[in-house]
């Protein structure tokens, strides 16, 4: 019978390309990996690697297995997920990897509403971006990952998860006091166009965020001139604030902005992110995993956007 550990170590493998990228992945050296695969490969009596000198790659063989793990894991955790409802109360750890800017509205209020309602229960919140916290929980790294895609670029959710959908997060446009276009009413949308000749502030090349301010203003016409590159957020309105440009920036990250900074809604077609909870496809059952998806559809639920039907 095939290893389940050691099926793991195939499918990161797939994952990461590399047998030091997984090594760093589950903390043992190269060497340990290399042993644990060539020991699956004799389980399993097929080559599931090609290796070439100090590099590897799959295998027709181990393609097709790596594709068939994810129902196995699934079926296991679907497993300890039974075990688990027979003590008919969440307890233990569980960890929530939550995107920058969701933080302080959805993932901090957490673990005081988690003690308080189920005492047994022991939450921990990591920052991670949905690049990074998407694989720990495919990993078994994290339980719980709330994440965002921008619905105008499309996204589609992996085989292995399930997506528990918690609000909508409009971009708003952001200006520094007294720029031509803000107006008097706070309430009234801006038109892209408008600032089609404006300086832009933008997350730097290669992310979704990017792609996003991209595609909006595109969208509108026009392609942005791009002056500044930003990361963060909180960055981004300083810089917004003091008349280095323009950008846009979901509602929130806009919780407290900086003094000179004005925020407004983007005339049709509204851009926006979609804010969601993920947890691997056999643990959606768990009581744990349960309770923490209950706290965050009630957090969310208080943001003004509401909670997404």
């Amino acid at each position: 019978m095939l290893d389940v550990r050691r099926l793991s170590l195939l499918r990161d493998l797939a994952d990461h390309g590399t047998v030091s990228a997984v090594a760093d992945v589950h903390r043992v050296t190269p060497s340990a990996v290399s042993q644990q695969l060539r020991q699956l490969e004799h389980e399993a009596g097929v080559a599931l690697l090609h290796r070439e000198g100090r590099s590897v790659r799959l295998t027709a063989a181990g393609r097709t297995l790596v594709a068939g793990t994810e129902d196995v894991f699934a079926a296991l955790e679907r497993a300890e997920t039974r075990l688990r409802r027979l003590a008919d109360r969440p307890s233990g750890p569980v960890r929530i990897a939550c995107f920058t800017s969701a933080l302080g509205p959805l993932a901090a209020p957490l673990p005081a509403a988690l003690r308080a309602a189920h005492p047994e229960l022991v939450p921990a919140v990591h920052e991670a971006e949905p690049e990074h916290s998407l694989p720990a929980l495919r990993q078994q790294r994290a339980d719980v990952a709330v994440v965002y895609h921008y619905t105008h670029l499309g996204a589609e959710a992996p085989s292995w998860a399930h997506t528990v959908p918690l609000l909508d997060d409009p971009l708003a446009v952001v200006l520094p006091d007294g720029h031509p276009v803000a107006g008097a009413d706070a309430t009234a949308p801006v038109d892209l166009r408008d600032l089609a000749d404006a300086d832009w502030i933008a997350a730097p090349e290669g992310g979704s965020c990017r792609d996003a301010t991209l595609l909006a203003c595109r969208h509108a016409g026009f392609t942005p001139r791009t002056v500044h590159t930003c990361a963060d957020f909180g960055a981004t309105l300083t810089l917004v604030g003091a008349g280095a440009g323009v950008a846009l920036v979901p509602r929130l990250a806009l919780t407290s902005p900086p003094p000179g900074v004005r925020a407004y809604d983007v005339g049709a077609p509204s851009v926006g992110r979609s804010v969601e909870a993920v947890v691997r496809r056999g643990a959606a059952g768990h009581p744990a995993i349960g309770a923490v998806l209950g706290a965050l559809a009630d957090a969310a639920s208080s943001r003004p956007a509401g909670r997404r039907p």
